[in-house]
């Protein structure tokens, strides 16, 4: 089974180095494997905590859409999508927050820090703090969760929301899973030498800190950007310590292992500030240049974007449609019809018990029905997609496939083709509680 990668940016701002270095970068990489299937996202509900300016989010949205395109993403072989275009994770968002814990949010770092603030101030510890602000943590579980990622891409600031996302997916796997682990356990994955990138000030590489080197910038606004560069006071020819320069730190991002090494030397040696500002204009203006022409082709035909996102979120619901519905049912949002459709009491305990779980393997999309005891009774055959799978699963649970046993297993028809079979059983006797089960699923 491939390995899921996912990772997103929040859309409240034009792209900078440090996203690209920290997360687009390494994500695009990662989506050319083979063994990896990938999902990439525009945070847009996430820009909403930060930003009310509606013109700018859209803005953003759209830079950084042609961002990951220009960067290398191939639409077909990658999920791409906006995260507003997916009503599903707002939803699952909720059903976290039931069962995320206050004083887990409350060690956030970023609602910590507002806080920090607010007494440093004098002020009311949470003024100015918004639930959308302390939440964001459960907001980022729903976004990781929804696609049981199993690897994040994220800067060494994002962790802790990572392993809060562990913790809120444990407590829902616990507290409703019976047996079922709904949610895998994600990991981040961190590229050490260029998980945060220092900004023009030294400090992390932030929107917020007003010190970012756009990515796209003109090679004139490139060069002016670089040139801005805080360095120490060290003149020419004396040595410079390239372990404790931010500038050196933006070069060996972008550098191979044999020109950060020679950068390395040089400083050492007392090439000037200067001199070393020029390389990593040259490095990354060659670097970059390809790109920025793909990306402003791109944000002239808005369009072809909204044309590729609809598309992406197309594929995206096609699994979490299907997950949303499961989690719905585990935690008792069921239709009144299924729980109720008869006043056959065993019937009723027979539709309690059984339980119905889409999935996908190696081999396609899939379904299985399960017991009292969580075991399954019945195993679809693969379909080529979720929606094909979806249907063979509701004309079960309409009694329009035909049931049977052959020897000891009970098969599932629909125009005379098996769609799906469950085990070899161990007599006539469970054979016949089988399809007992299987028809007390059909007449809900």
């Amino acid at each position: 089974m491939k390995t899921r990668v996912l990772t997103g940016i929040t859309t409240t701002g034009t792209p900078h180095l440090g996203n690209y270095a920290g997360a687009i970068r390494p994500a695009i990489e990662a989506s050319k494997a083979t063994d990896v299937e990938s999902f990439y996202f525009l945070a847009d509900y996430h820009a909403l905590i930060k930003c009310d300016d509606p013109a700018r989010i859209q803005q953003s949205r759209l830079e950084i859409a042609a961002t990951w395109l220009a960067g290398g993403l191939d639409p077909q072989k990658t999920t791409f999508y906006r995260q507003s275009d997916i009503p599903e994770i707002p939803e699952l968002c909720w059903l976290l927050t039931c069962v995320a814990a206050k004083g887990l949010l409350n060690r956030a770092h970023a609602y910590k820090a507002s806080v920090d603030q607010n007494v440093a101030a004098g002020e009311d510890p949470d003024a100015g703090v918004s639930m959308g602000l302390f939440s964001y943590p459960v907001l980022m579980a729903a976004d990781i969760l929804m696609f049981n990622a199993n690897r994040v891409p994220v800067g060494r600031d994002q962790i802790q929301h990572v392993e809060m996302a562990r913790d809120i997916g444990q407590r829902f796997n616990h507290l409703f899973g019976q047996g079922r682990e709904f949610f895998v356990m994600p990991e981040a994955q961190i590229a050490e030498e260029v998980a945060t990138l220092p900004g023009l000030d030294g400090r992390k590489m932030s929107k917020s800190y007003d010190n970012t080197i756009p990515l796209f910038s003109s090679s004139k606004e490139l060069k002016a950007a670089i040139a801005r560069i805080v360095t120490d006071s060290r003149l020419p020819g004396e040595a410079k310590d390239a372990d404790s320069s931010h500038l050196f730190t933006l070069y060996k991002a972008f550098a191979s292992e044999e020109q950060a090494a020679h950068m390395h030397a040089d400083l050492g040696a007392g090439l000037a500030w200067g001199e070393a500002k020029q390389r990593l204009f040259e490095l990354l203006d060659g670097q970059l240049s390809e790109s920025r022409e793909r990306y402003h082709e791109l944000l002239a035909r808005p369009q072809d974007l909204e044309d590729i996102l609809q598309a992406g979120a197309v594929k995206a619901r096609q699994i979490a449609t299907p997950f949303l519905a499961e989690l719905r049912e585990a935690v008792g949002l069921r239709n009144f019809v299924q729980v109720a459709a008869t006043g056959d009491k065993k019937a009723r305990k027979v539709k309690k018990a059984v339980r119905t779980v889409s999935f996908r393997d190696d081999a396609g999309f899939r379904f299985r029905v399960l017991n009292a005891a969580g075991e399954d009774i019945l195993l679809s055959v693969a379909f080529a997609d979720g929606r094909a799978a979806g249907q063979v699963l509701k004309a079960l649970q309409a009694g329009e496939l035909e049931l049977r046993q052959e020897g000891l297993q009970v098969q599932a028809l629909q125009a005379g083709e098996l769609v799906a079979q469950s085990d070899s059983l161990a007599d006539e006797t469970a054979c016949q509680d089988v399809l007992q089960i299987l028809q007390g699923l059909a007449a809900e």
